[in-house]
């Protein structure tokens, strides 16, 4: 809200709706909806109605289409967002509106409704004895971190949602209880749950209850000032009387490159959310808008995807030609997680006097050593007082009596270390690092990779350093196949793993930068262990790691690029930089529309 800072609006997660995207919203809902004048009044909602921009758009776009009698109700907690939103309604000059405003957290009614709860709160109106036909809604964003354990743990309780949830995922199953069969809903979210492991429970309850009619990802398209990546879904209450036919639209809209031809210029780019192609705007961002239908997979786990024909052959050649996943070499984990940095993680140990310096002193890697293939060197390199080994082929705290500089070091700064009360309710010792991982594994070849970044970056180590928790990391779990961290890290690098990565996952923050997660990683493509092209590509990137002490390998990259795509089944032109992330223009892919598989 307008009244409130933007740390404020940051903790509640209110967002102003765009007035572009509020008309856009309630547009697609009266094109599917069934408004009849004779009827009983249409029932409209919005549960979290903010400054009034998506209610109004609604009632414009009923009025525009055929006047008819119009009940609403709007929920808000912030009582001045809930009188701006009166004032603004009240002005549509829409003759026959019955309108109802609720200063209610709108998930009690819910709850209410739909049997659960501790009753129904201060509701008048008949309005509210019956279930909606539409509702129109812009929930907050507001993750587990900012909500709270507690009230995070009593949502997912209420609504049976699983992992990490947000604010929003509760609104959405609310919405399902209060919305009539046959019911539309229009919902502006975050579009972060289709892509995650924690979204997999909302997914599952979404295609249970809904028919899911269109799903447009706005990406990084920047239409509101906080940094949201929305989506906007467009949903029917299951019932009876509609068949479901055709599956989901899908529409993605994200930044790309201005360069090349057939590039069209667009006001805004809500504007050309139902085109396809490159749309440059007038402050020269430019983005790709793409249609096809929702690829749901086969599991709630699975994330939810574009899927095209050109898309669908693209990955059914690259499954063709794949042997094994990284999840099949090793398992991924983050880096360690002290809990207490600063007494922890030093870069100025060495200025301490030696009868001071710390035994236990490891190596440590940081993002700030990310590069491809081999690690970045620092001027200032840090390192950690390491407090863990194996004990009797376990993971141990390891006996501080017998490190004497290390124990005086830690002694002065024991207050902070218990202050850990977790570690001490773990039964763990006061100065133990938190998450250690596994003391056994980091002195093996590790291949480790950034979290977040614009393009793929993934190294090897060989130094028996700690990596920190700003990487994930993974070995090979049996000695034999190490060999294989090397093809992988040749595969990770690659072209070819940014455009199956924008295939099958496509989570892109803002300024292209995408996130590597565990549950993506795992599932990145490997050919045959004992196969030419694995051999080739593990030959290619030693090469490169060795080179790299050297000189410019720009030679070497490029020869890896076109044995990862051969290996795949694929022609290295069909990923030339201009197009890398985007393997499915039609025409780029060979013998009459199929890509090249051999």
């Amino acid at each position: 809200m307008q009244h409130l800072t933007v740390q404020q609006r940051k903790r509640v997660g209110a967002h102003y709706t765009p007035l572009a995207l509020a008309a856009f919203v309630a547009r697609k809902m009266c094109e599917v909806a069934e408004i009849r004048p004779e009827a009983a009044p249409l029932r409209v909602l919005d549960p979290a109605v903010g400054d009034g921009a998506l209610l109004c758009a609604l009632l414009k776009e009923i009025r525009s289409r055929r006047p008819t009698r119009v009940e609403t109700a709007a929920f808000d907690t912030d009582l001045t967002a809930l009188r701006q939103a009166e004032v603004r309604v009240a002005s549509t000059s829409h003759p026959e509106v019955s309108a109802n405003w609720y200063e209610e957290n709108f998930l009690d009614y819910a709850l209410a409704a739909s049997g659960g709860g501790d009753g129904a709160p201060r509701f008048s109106g008949d309005v509210l004895g019956r279930g909606f036909d539409m509702v129109i809604a812009n929930p907050p964003y507001v993750r587990t971190h900012v909500l709270g354990r507690e009230l995070a743990s009593a949502l997912a309780k209420q609504f049976g949602l699983e992992g990490r949830i947000d604010l929003y995922h509760a609104f959405l199953l609310g919405i399902s209880a209060v919305l009539s069969p046959g019911g539309i809903g229009g919902v502006i979210v975050s579009n972060r749950f289709m892509t995650t492991q924690a979204g997999g429970t909302i997914r599952a309850q979404l295609l249970e209850q809904f028919d899911l009619l269109h799903i447009w990802d706005l990406g990084d398209t920047k239409l509101f000032e906080a940094a949201v990546l929305p989506a906007v879904l467009l949903l029917r209450k299951k019932d009876n009387s509609h068949v479901r036919k055709g599956g989901t639209r899908f529409t993605s809209v994200y930044s790309c490159q201005a360069s090349g031809k057939h590039v069209a210029r667009a006001e805004e780019i809500i504007d050309v959310v139902e085109e396809c192609g490159r749309f440059t705007l007038p402050n020269a961002s430019t983005y790709r808008v793409r249609q096809g239908k929702l690829d749901a997979g086969q599991a709630p786990r699975d994330v939810w995807r574009l899927s095209t024909p050109e898309h669908d052959a693209w990955l059914r050649c690259v499954d063709k030609h794949t042997g094994l996943r990284f999840a099949d070499v090793g398992k991924i984990r983050v880096g360690v997680k002290t809990t207490a940095d600063r007494v922890f993680i030093r870069s100025d140990w060495h200025e301490l006097p030696k009868s001071d310096q710390p035994e236990l002193l490891r190596p440590l890697i940081t993002h700030h050593n990310a590069r491809r293939f081999r690690a970045r060197s620092t001027e200032q390199p840090k390192q950690i007082l390491y407090t863990h080994g194996v004990e009797d082929g376990c993971r141990a705290a390891v006996d501080l009596s017998e490190y004497p500089r290390a124990q005086r070091y830690l002694e002065t700064h024991r207050d902070q270390l218990e202050a850990r009360t977790y570690v001490k309710r773990a039964g763990r010792e006061w100065f133990e690092i938190w998450v250690p991982q596994d003391p056994l594994a980091w002195n093996r070849p590790k291949l480790v990779f950034r979290d977040i970044s614009k393009e793929p970056t993934f190294w090897m180590d060989l130094s028996g350093a700690v990596v920190n928790g700003d990487c994930y990391w993974m070995t090979a779990s049996n000695p034999e196949d190490e060999r294989l961290l090397w093809t992988a890290m040749g595969v990770a690098n690659s072209r070819f793993i940014e455009a199956y990565y924008d295939a099958r996952f496509n989570n892109k923050l803002y300024a292209g930068r995408r996130r590597f997660m565990t549950q993506y990683v795992e599932a990145f493509p490997l050919p045959p262990r004992d196969s030419r092209q694995a051999k080739q590509i593990e030959e290619c990137s030693r090469a490169i790691f060795d080179s790299m002490r050297l000189a410019d390998c720009a030679g070497l990259q490029s020869e890896l690029n076109e044995v990862v795509a051969s290996a795949f089944g694929l022609d290295v032109e069909e990923l030339t930089p201009s197009q890398a992330g985007e393997p499915f223009r039609p025409g780029q892919l060979k013998k009459g529309g199929k890509p090249s598989c051999s």
